[in-house]
């Protein structure tokens, strides 16, 4: 007869890890089975490679669906990777135990498929669609946390702090402390009151039954005694004793489709172990659970676990100019410990550390206790995995160039400024742009600050876990970065609906460097250009066209086949623009304007473009009477920045459109074209600010309501300075015409409110 321990654990729990150390070294099993697919007994072997350092995660995804992948993630505290590493260390056989992902994966896509068709038959009402994909999320997510749940009936916020007071604490048999989880296991289970069909149940139904299958598979090999380490509320599931019939199990089983999978190991973070990450079997404070059980396993007396935390605390603060003293982590110790009694504590867990913490090290003050939770109780740790790990082409290229380009990843932001008259910089910059288009984001472009050179870029570097399936994703394009890129493009070229699409993709494909990619989109822009007849998608590809032969220069890139398109571009769009502009409506003039603005943008790069041709299609939208209020008044402005109207001259136009035969909805728009960007017309014109203010007074009650958004929105798109001018200079405004009569009557008929107000104030020489 084979002797089975069932060795329910929390995921990620230091105490559970360092009980089931325990329980292994005295059961000396001949075969340790871990939750998880069986498809990860492929890479378990290599956890003992010493360049493996955890956090690491396996990976696991559909081979012809990429995006159908899950992490398993594991830190050293892990009671799965405690239970791995015994069971290689010692010479005995570790396999996982879990319904394969293969049949995991296949089932979620044919849920996918399903969904769809039910959403195209009956389309949704307004369902918001970011175009992203969910994340890949390990399938611990899905399952309730039963020791979570003992411990909230025990009074506990913290499960681990249960775990440590009621099973740490106690000197028993750590396999009887197991047997009797599994008793209160049991009746936890025995409360659940969901129906059979729910998709949880069912999910978990169908992974118990896997999994009593891979057990009597091994029970039937002979081995004299199996240890199982499965999550808690699996337990009282997998006892032989308590097994449901074989046909049971595989009525269960039967027919479930399959896919083809592939596995690996990618490196993990701390703060992606961490509850606030989303991560449903996250726990609370991974760095605080990797300092107890490095304390547990130490076995060290002269160690004292609330101390060395303390000691840990007052290093990240000093690492912030922040005081903390020798003798105030001494104090903040016995307080800790202070606490931890009058609580009923047998030792100081993390609450009464973060509590003496932030009254002695903090001065009371909870920002510095935030610094360490960030930097020390979750961290910043990221996982390493070895050479020897199965890996794609374009996974082991991208490690290679960032070898060689000196960018190892790291879970925390750092900002990189690259000069790019550097080549090694402007080698990193290539490969980041690269990296972009392939959607494997990670870097993100930011502000270089005062810098406004093109010599110069800035980019926020963090490289999170989930990163590596969008490796997976691009490998379909290519081998190396470089020829994935160059795949990638020539597939979004041909399959672009839009100009402004391809002239963005050519603007990506210069800063990548991708010469066989321009060449692509140069050809698809020209076709897909000569075939466009509106106007506004015309306008709108100019700026990027522009940029691309303003920074293909700076790059040496030879783009004088994208700036034939250019020209060849703005004179259509010159052309057309007047009759283009006629008939709008609000809309379509809002996207007229946006478009003109974009137009503008691109022309002022470069100064050697037919601006004449376009200054006489701004004058003609204009002068037009017949135009949308917006876009004439943002041509007037254009004209009126570019020097080609003078003061007096928009003050005759702003005279005519506020006049009273304008109706007050079109003459705000007119004037929100005109004023929109800042407000140095109104604060060194006073003859227009006179005129706006004087339209503002005159318009009607019934339409003031109407007009009043518009108004309000110009506004407030001006800085607080600048609204702040113009108020003073309207309150000054007409104040020399007062007469001492009027002065006089309206003194007067304020007394009232003066004396009342006097007297409020305690003034009461006031009469």
């Amino acid at each position: 007869m084979t002797d089975v321990h069932i060795l329910g654990i929390r995921h990620h729990g230091p105490g559970s890890a360092h009980s089931v150390a325990e329980a292994l070294a005295t059961l000396r099993p001949d075969l340790v089975m871990v939750e998880g697919p069986p498809e990860l007994d492929q890479v378990i072997p290599l956890v003992t490679d010493p360049d493996m350092v955890p956090p690491v995660a396996g990976l696991i995804y559909a081979v012809d669906e990429p995006r159908l992948a899950s992490f398993y993630p594991m830190a050293s505290f892990s009671p799965e990777w405690v239970a791995i590493r015994w069971a290689l260390s010692t010479g005995k056989l570790v396999r996982a135990i879990d319904l394969p992902a293969a049949h995991t994966f296949a089932l979620r896509a044919a849920e996918e498929r399903a969904l769809s068709a039910t959403e195209e038959e009956e389309p949704a009402a307004s369902t918001p669609d970011d175009g992203l994909e969910p994340p890949a999320v390990p399938q611990q997510a899905y399952r309730p946390d039963a020791i979570g749940m003992l411990a909230e009936a025990a009074g506990y916020s913290d499960a681990e702090r249960w775990w440590e007071d009621a099973v740490e604490h106690r000197k028993t048999d750590p396999v009887e402390r197991f047997e009797a989880l599994i008793d209160a296991i049991s009746e936890i289970r025995a409360l659940d009151q969901r129906p059979a069909g729910h998709p949880d149940v069912v999910e978990n139904n169908r992974r118990e039954a896997a999994m009593r299958r891979l057990l009597r598979a091994a029970i039937r090999e002979g081995h004299e005694r199996i240890a199982v380490v499965c999550g808690a509320y699996h337990a009282p599931a997998l006892v032989p004793a308590r097994f449901p019939s074989l046909s049971a199990d595989n009525k269960v089983l039967a027919g479930l489709p399959k896919t083809k999978v592939a596995v690996t190991w990618v490196p993990w973070t701390s703060s992606r172990l961490s509850l606030g990450s989303g991560y449903g079997a996250g726990v609370t404070a991974p760095g605080w659970y990797q300092h107890l059980f490095a304390h547990w396993m130490a076995q060290d007396p002269t160690r004292d676990v609330a101390t060395t935390w303390l000691v840990r605390v007052a290093h990240a603060l000093r690492k912030e100019n922040l005081d903390a003293s020798t003798a105030s982590v001494v104090e903040a110790s016995r307080m800790a410990t202070a606490l931890a009694a009058v609580r009923g504590r047998p030792s100081p867990g993390l609450p009464e550390l973060d509590d003496a913490a932030q009254t002695v090290l903090c001065d009371g003050s909870p920002l510095p206790l935030a610094l360490v939770h960030r930097e020390l109780t979750v961290g910043h740790e990221l996982g390493k995995v070895p050479d020897t790990v199965p890996t794609l082409p374009l996974a082991a290229d991208l490690a290679a160039t960032q070898r060689s380009l000196r960018m190892k990843p790291g879970a925390m932001q750092e900002v990189m400024v690259l000069d790019l008259r550097k080549p090694n910089q402007l080698a990193r910059s290539v490969l980041l742009h690269r990296l972009a288009l392939l959607g494997v984001d990670w870097g993100q472009p930011t502000d270089t600050g005062r810098t406004t050179g093109t010599f110069k870029e800035a980019w926020i570097l963090e490289w999170k876990p989930e990163l590596a399936v969008s490796v997976v994703e691009a490998s379909r394009y290519g081998t190396t970065v470089a020829s994935a890129a160059g795949s990638f493009v020539a597939e979004q070229a041909q399959a672009a609906e839009s100009l402004p699409a391809l002239s963005k993709l050519l603007e990506s494909c210069l800063l990548a460097e991708l010469p066989d990619g321009i060449a692509g989109v140069v050809s698809a822009l020209a076709e897909r250009t000569a075939l466009q007849q509106d106007v506004a998608p015309l306008l709108e590809t100019i700026a990027p066209l522009a940029r691309t032969c303003r920074y293909g220069n700076v790059r040496g890139v030879d783009v004088s086949d994208v700036r034939k398109i250019l020209e060849t571009t703005v004179v259509r769009s010159c052309v057309a623009l007047p009759t283009a502009c006629a008939g709008l409506d609000d809309d379509a003039a809002g996207a007229m304007r946006r478009a003109i603005d974009s137009a503008q943008d691109g022309l002022t790069l470069l100064p050697e473009l037919p601006m004449d041709d376009w200054h006489t299609a701004l004058g003609a939208v204009a002068h037009s009477d017949q135009i949308h209020g917006a876009v004439a008044g943002r041509a007037t402005r254009l004209l009126l920045d570019a020097g080609l109207v003078d003061g007096d001259d928009i003050a005759a136009r702003l005279s005519r459109r506020l006049s009273i035969a304008t109706p007050a909805p079109e003459a705000a728009a007119w004037l929100d074209g005109l004023l929109s960007g800042d407000a140095t017309l109104l604060i060194h014109d006073r003859r227009l600010l006179q005129i706006v203010d004087d339209w503002v007074d005159g318009v009607d009650d019934d339409v003031f309501e109407d007009v009043l958004p518009l108004v309000r929105r110009t506004f407030s798109a001006f800085s607080r300075p600048e609204r702040r001018e113009i108020g003073e200079q309207l309150s000054r405004v007409g104040s020399t015409a007062l007469t001492a009569e009027s002065t006089s009557a309206d003194l007067a008929a304020a007394g009232p409110a003066l004396r009342a107000m006097a007297k409020i104030l305690g003034w009461e020489a006031i009469s």
